[in-house]
């Protein structure tokens, strides 16, 4: 866990005026006098999904329900950053469960989503982690998380495909052999 968050900001800031200085810029130019510093708390912001534990933030806000339907929170927004190049992407992830005697407070799925987007990331991680995340946290008869995301390491550099997305799934327990019900949720989270 980061807690001395000055002084990680001014040694970020920092780096960033010596990469400013790398790629041929001067960080005393006038425009870029606070870029540094600006930058280095923006990072830090980021990145906060580091400091937080999602078990803990989420255990805060689970109940007893005697039902047994499907529970669904759909596209909640996210925004995170490629592990591989630091560029961010950012997408829609949609969370179902079928609970087992107990429910969660539907904005701690949205949490453990910001736990998870805010760290350097891939999105197949980011949705595995939110699936598996649930699935130990709540008695439940199966969870399903798809995500939908655009990456700017798609489209600003390399094949720069600018209507690209990537589309990422994980599911336990009833949903993994049960295809209408993994149909039941497609359905339910499409436009």
């Amino acid at each position: 866990m980061r807690t001395d968050r000055e002084k990680i900001v001014a040694e970020i800031a920092d780096h960033y005026r010596e990469i400013l200085k790398l790629i041929g810029e001067d960080p005393k130019r006038e425009g870029l006098l606070k870029t540094p510093e600006r930058a280095a708390k923006a990072l830090f912001d980021i990145t906060s999904g580091y400091d937080l534990d999602a078990k803990q933030i989420a255990s805060q806000a689970i109940f007893e329900h005697s039902g047994s339907r499907m529970v669904i929170v759909r596209d909640i927004e996210f925004y995170s950053m490629c592990e591989h190049h630091i560029l961010p992407f950012f997408g829609k992830l949609s969370v179902g469960y079928i609970p087992k005697g107990k429910i969660i407070g539907l904005s701690k799925l949205a949490r453990i989503v910001n736990v998870f987007a805010k760290r350097l990331q891939v999105q197949e991680r980011l949705t595995f982690q939110v699936c598996k995340t649930i699935s130990e946290l709540l008695p439940n008869d199966g969870v399903i998380v798809a995500c939908n995301a655009q990456h700017l390491c798609m489209k600003m550099r390399g094949v720069e495909k600018q209507d690209s997305s990537t589309v990422t799934m994980d599911f336990t327990g009833k949903f993994e052999n049960d295809n209408d019900l993994r149909k039941e949720f497609l359905d339910l989270i499409s436009d």
